[in-house]
C-alpha cells in the first residue's frame, strides 16, 4: 500500500511546483549522487582508460543522462574514434528493460482503476527499452492496436540530480574559463535543463505529435504515430503501433526495395521545410527515432522538438546561402543580422571578414563528401565569439539537429552534404515575383531612410551654422581608437625636443669653449665641459632608446 501511494504521489501532476523542492535537491541528495558516481566509474577503472565495449557499458550505469550524453557522442565522429561512435550507437535502441510489474504499477500510478476500461491487453514484452521510457505494445478496447510509452519511475528525479551536479561543475569551471572562446558551460548546463523537462513531460510530446502530423498532412512521404491525447500524461504516451522497419537497418531497407539515397534526400530535404518554413523541427533526429513504413519516412519520438522565429528562420536561411554562395561579405552580414547580440564597438570588422573568408576558403577547397558540418558550425560559433557576436540560442539546438540528421543519413548520401541540399531547397523554394517585390520593399525603405537622414542633417546643418555665427557652438572633439598612433607622435616629438636640446648644448658649448672664462677643465672652461658632457649623456640614450624600441 506504500509503495502504491508512493507512485501515485510520484506521477501526480507538479508542474507548478519548484524543481528543487520537486526533486528534493539539496546537498544531501548531490553528495549521495556523487558517490553513487564515484563508486560506478572506480568500478570501470575510469583513470585506466577503457574500451569501446567498457566505455559503453559505463555510461550505462551511470543513468539516463549519461546515456543521453552518449547518444549524441555517437553522431560526432569528430570527437570520438569510428569504434567508440559505432558502440555508442547501440545506446540509441535497446537497454535492459525492467519488469513488466513494474511498468504495470507505474501505469496504476496514472490511470488507477481506469486502466482496465482502457486497456484490453498489454503485451508484457517490450518492443523497446530506452534510458527514458519502456514502449509496450497494447490494444485498446476498442480494438485499436497503440505502443505505449511509459517513463521508468525514478528516472526524472535521478536526471534532475545529475543535471543539478553539472550545474555545480559549471558554476565552478566557469570562474577559471575565462576566455571568450571558451563556451559557457552554465549555458550549456541550462538548455540541457530545459531539454530534460521538455523530454521528460510525454504530455508535451503528444502535443507535438499533433503539431507535427499538421504541419506535414500535405507531405506523402513524412509522417507520424496519430496520438490519443485523452489517454496521455506527463509519465504515459498513447499512440498508434507502428510496425516499420528502423532507418539503420540497410540490408532490410534495400530488400523491401527502397532507393537508399532517396529516402536520405527526402529526409534532408524535409528538415529543411521543418526549419525554414515550418519554424517546428525534430531536435534530435537520431537513427533510433526514425522508421521507414509504407513508403513514409515516420518519426516516431518527438520529445525533443525546437521552434525559430519568423526572424529566426529568414536569419538562417540568409546564413546558409551565404556558405552555399562561399561569400565571406553575404555570410558576415548573415551573422551580424542573426545576432542576438553584438558590440558593434568592439568588433574588427575586417578582421572578421579575413577570418570568414579564411573558413569559406578551407571548407570550400574539400569535396562535398569530405565536409564535416560539426566541425564547420563549430569553427562558425568559435569565430562569432571570439569577434563578440552572440548568436541567439536556438541556433544551437538547430546546429544540433543538423549535425544529428548528418550522422544519420550519412550511409544513405555518403556523397552529399546537409548544407548544400538545404541550399537547393531554399533555391527551389524562392518564387521570383516574391523576390521581386522583397526587393522593391527594401528599396522603397532603404530610399525612405535616406531620404529623412539628408533631411535631418540638412536641418542640424542649418541650426549649427546659425549658433556659430552667434558664438554660441563650442567644440570639442575626441578621436576614439587612436591611442597607439597619437602615442607614438608623442614619443617622436618628445625625441625631436630633446634632439634640439642636444644641438643647443653642443652650440652654446663651442661658443663659451673659445672664450678665457676660468676655472678651466681639459683645456676647455667648465661650464663648456660639462655642456658637452650633458649632450654626450643624452646623444647616446637616443640612441639606445632608438634601438631598443625599434621606432
Amino acid at each position: 500500500m506504500a509503495e502504491n501511494t508512493l507512485l501515485k504521489y510520484f506521477f501526480s501532476s507538479g508542474a507548478n511546483i519548484d524543481p528543487e523542492d520537486r526533486f528534493h535537491l539539496n546537498r544531501r541528495t548531490r553528495m549521495r549522487r556523487l558517490r553513487e558516481i564515484s563508486d560506478i566509474l572506480r568500478k570501470h577503472h575510469f583513470l585506466k582508460g577503457f574500451a569501446p565495449e567498457e566505455f559503453r557499458a559505463m555510461l550505462e550505469d551511470l543513468g539516463p543522462s549519461f546515456v543521453k550524453i552518449g547518444q549524441t557522442l555517437s553522431t560526432r565522429s569528430e570527437i570520438l574514434p569510428k569504434a567508440y561512435c559505432d558502440e555508442l550507437a547501440k545506446l540509441q535502441m535497446e537497454c535492459e528493460p525492467l519488469p513488466f510489474e513494474d511498468m504495470l504499477a507505474a501505469l496504476d500510478g496514472v490511470y488507477g482503476a481506469r486502466q482496465g476500461d482502457i486497456f484490453d491487453a498489454i503485451d508484457p514484452t517490450p518492443l523497446g527499452s530506452a534510458s527514458l521510457a519502456q514502449v509496450h505494445k497494447a490494444r485498446l478496447v476498442n480494438g485499436d492496436v497503440v505502443a505505449v510509452k511509459i517513463q521508468r519511475p525514478g528516472v526524472k528525479a535521478t536526471m534532475a540530480q545529475d543535471i543539478d551536479i553539472m550545474r555545480m561543475v559549471a558554476r565552478q569551471a566557469s570562474r577559471f574559463m575565462k576566455d571568450e572562446q571558451m563556451l559557457d558551460l552554465r549555458d550549456v548546463v541550462e538548455e540541457l535543463w530545459a531539454t530534460f523537462l521538455e523530454e521528460t513531460d510525454f504530455a508535451r510530446e503528444a502535443a507535438n505529435l499533433e503539431e507535427f502530423a499538421l504541419l506535414n498532412e500535405r507531405v506523402a512521404f513524412i509522417g507520424c504515430p496519430r496520438v490519443y491525447p485523452e489517454l496521455c500524461s506527463e509519465y504515459v504516451l498513447v499512440m498508434e503501433y507502428i510496425d516499420g522497419i528502423p532507418i539503420q537497418a540497410t540490408d532490410r531497407l534495400l530488400a523491401a526495395g527502397y532507393d537508399l539515397a532517396e529516402i536520405g534526400e527526402k529526409i534532408l530535404d524535409n528538415y529543411a521545410t521543418q526549419v525554414l518554413d515550418h519554424g517546428f523541427f525534430h531536435a534530435d533526429p537520431h537513427p533510433g527515432n526514425i522508421l521507414v513504413r509504407g513508403g513514409k519516412i515516420v518519426y516516431i519520438d518527438l520529445g525533443i522538438m525546437g521552434r525559430l522565429s519568423p526572424r529566426d528562420r529568414a536569419g538562417f536561411g540568409n546564413i546558409i546561402q551565404a556558405v552555399g554562395m562561399e561569400s565571406a561579405t553575404e555570410l558576415k552580414e548573415a551573422l551580424l543580422s542573426f545576432a542576438a547580440s553584438k558590440d558593434n564597438a568592439a568588433i574588427d570588422h575586417t578582421r572578421f571578414l579575413a577570418d570568414l573568408d579564411l573558413l569559406l576558403k578551407d571548407y570550400g577547397s574539400c569535396d562535398v563528401s569530405e565536409i564535416d558540418i560539426g566541425q564547420f558550425l563549430n569553427d562558425v560559433f568559435m569565430l562569432t565569439r571570439s569577434c563578440k557576436v552572440t548568436l541567439p540560442a536556438s541556433v544551437t539546438s538547430v546546429s544540433r539537429g543538423i549535425v544529428t540528421l548528418e550522422g544519420t543519413v550519412a550511409p544513405f548520401i555518403p556523397n552529399e552534404n546537409v548544407v548544400s541540399i538545404i541550399n537547393a531547397h531554399i533555391q527551389r523554394s524562392k518564387n521570383a515575383g516574391d523576390e521581386l517585390k522583397t526587393a522593391l520593399e527594401d528599396l522603397a525603405l532603404a530610399l525612405r531612410s535616406s531620404t529623412k537622414g539628408t533631411l535631418d542633417s540638412a536641418q542640424y546643418s542649418g541650426e549649427a551654422l546659425k549658433m556659430l555665427t552667434r558664438g554660441q557652438l563650442k567644440m570639442n572633439m575626441e578621436v576614439l581608437g587612436s591611442e597607439a598612433p597619437l602615442s607614438k607622435l608623442s614619443k617622436i616629438i618628445n625625441r625631436l625636443t630633446i634632439g634640439i636640446i642636444i644641438a643647443g648644448l653642443f652650440i652654446g658649448s663651442s661658443m663659451l669653449s673659445l672664450s678665457s672664462m676660468e676655472p678651466r677643465l681639459l683645456g676647455v672652461p667648465v661650464l663648456a665641459f660639462f655642456g658637452y658632457l650633458g649632450a654626450a649623456v643624452l646623444s647616446i640614450w637616443v640612441v639606445l632608446d632608438i634601438n631598443r624600441r625599434r621606432l
